[in-house]
């Protein structure tokens, strides 16, 4: 339960008077949940990348990987210590105590929500710079097709630490705004998925809407990479949710149970609305309804019964998929749903967590924590929409957001890359004399020019 991570963490030192070791099995699953949710990344890439036209397919799957570069490097560099650095006193920002691992080494232990219950901080330095990278690399499905990657890169580096480490220091630090109020948010469902969902929707408004012709050509490529990522990321996510009880016990088994539940439900939920529409039950239907149910139950893994896991995955596919339908009447070009799907599904999970916390006896008095769940979306959307406004123009200025029309409709794969995703078509500058049986592998048209 991330409500009482970091008071836990805050409480590790001194218990290591007590002689406190290593918890070997929780330990061990951590470990395990922390390369799940690194999984998630590249799952993510072929959810995207299969929505996608087939000329903006590596683009579309490189902005989630350079997540992983990006966000990976600078999470131990100065974002976990501005979302969890010691001595933290701000409720709204971490310390600097931790830059670069300062203070940390391979002998620092973390606390878990168990009394002598022990995890080494490097497992949770890292578990949680997971969900750090995948979040950037969420916000990349708004913007497909158009933005420039250096700028993307610039972008998700500045926004990982100016709104994403903050949110996560008000939400789940001990000396949080958020968590003081007693917000509830399991696994990330504020801190993820409304960040990253609002933010894709000022992205996309800020970046414009594609050209008429990329536009119009732009239905998904590769729908089997669409199964194939959503597939990732459900396997993934038990890692994301069950990881986030830092331990193998019974609340990792609740935050499974209500994950897998709430993910089925909702996909049968997203079909059922395509069939009532006198639609068939599409593929990319049940992998799009999946995620919501995913997002949706993240918030509240660990605080509601399986149950009601499942009217949460009904209702958050429900109000997603509508969103979706009316996706044509908002002026954004959210190209990939981001808003609809992470943003969306996020705030009615929150919301619901206030609602339904009252069968495993958590959190206050359901009304009074609906209203607390509310405070805490109103906030992770100023937060994000804000934020990313701001950093989006500064960056505009200093070397512009978008693509030149040509390129756009060339495909981002070879005006950004010098690559393509599927090299059938032209191979005429593969010839014998620049590459030879012991030349490097073909890069890139303009790599053997």
């Amino acid at each position: 339960m991330k409500k009482y991570l970091a008071t836990a963490l805050a409480l590790a030192g001194a218990a290591f008077a007590a002689d406190p070791a290593i918890d070997r099995g929780d330990t061990a699953w951590l470990l395990a949940s922390s390369a799940l949710v690194l999984l998630m990344t590249p799952g993510l890439a072929f959810f995207y990348g299969g929505l996608t036209r087939s000329k903006s397919v590596l683009n579309t799957m490189m902005m989630s990987f350079i997540a992983m570069g990006v966000i990976g490097v600078l999470w131990v560099l100065f974002g976990y210590t501005l979302a969890f650095g010691d001595n933290a006193t701000s409720p709204w920002i971490g310390t600097l105590a931790n830059i670069g691992m300062n203070g940390i080494g391979q002998n620092s232990l973390a606390a878990t929500f168990e009394e002598g219950h022990y995890i080494p901080k490097y497992v949770f330095v890292m578990f949680q710079g997971m969900f750090a990278i995948i979040t950037a690399a969420l916000i990349s499905g708004a913007v497909v097709d158009r933005m420039k990657f250096g700028a993307f890169a610039l972008f998700i580096a500045i926004w990982s630490l100016v709104v994403y480490s903050p949110l996560a220091h008000i939400v789940w630090d001990a000396k949080g705004y958020l968590f003081n109020l007693g917000a509830l948010d399991f696994a990330g469902g504020t801190v993820v998925h409304i960040s990253s969902g609002v933010s894709a929707l000022v992205a996309a408004l800020v970046l414009g809407p594609r050209l008429k012709s990329t536009k119009r050509a732009g239905v998904p490529h590769n729908i089997p990479f669409v199964m194939l990522g959503a597939g990732l990321l459900w396997f993934g996510w038990f890692g994301f949710n069950a990881g986030s009880a830092l331990g193998a016990n019974g609340s990792a088994s609740l935050a499974f149970i209500t994950t897998s539940t709430a993910t089925s439900a909702a996909m049968l939920g997203w079909l059922l609305w395509e069939v009532i529409r006198g639609q068939k039950p599409s593929a990319v239907g049940a992998a799009t309804g999946s995620v919501v149910g995913l997002v949706a139950i993240t918030p509240a893994a660990g605080f509601v019964s399986p149950v009601y896991a499942i009217v949460i995955g009904l209702v958050a596919a429900s109000i997603s998929f509508w969103v979706v339908q009316l996706k044509n009447r908002m002026q954004a070009d959210d190209a990939l749903d981001v808003f609809a799907c992470h943003g969306v599904g996020g705030m009615v999970g929150a919301i619901l967590t206030g609602a339904f916390a009252f069968s495993t006896g958590a959190g206050k008095g359901t009304i009074e924590q609906v209203g607390i769940q509310l405070i805490s979306v109103l906030i992770a959307i100023a937060m994000a929409g804000i934020g990313t406004f701001v950093i989006l123009k500064v960056i505009d200025a200093i070397m512009g957001l978008r693509v030149a029309p040509n390129k756009e409709t060339a495909g981002m794969d070879i005006s950004e890359h010098a690559e393509e995703g599927y090299s059938g078509s032209d191979l005429s500058y593969a010839d014998d004399d620049k590459n030879p049986l012991g030349a490097p592998v073909i890069l890139s048209t303009s790599a053997t020019d």
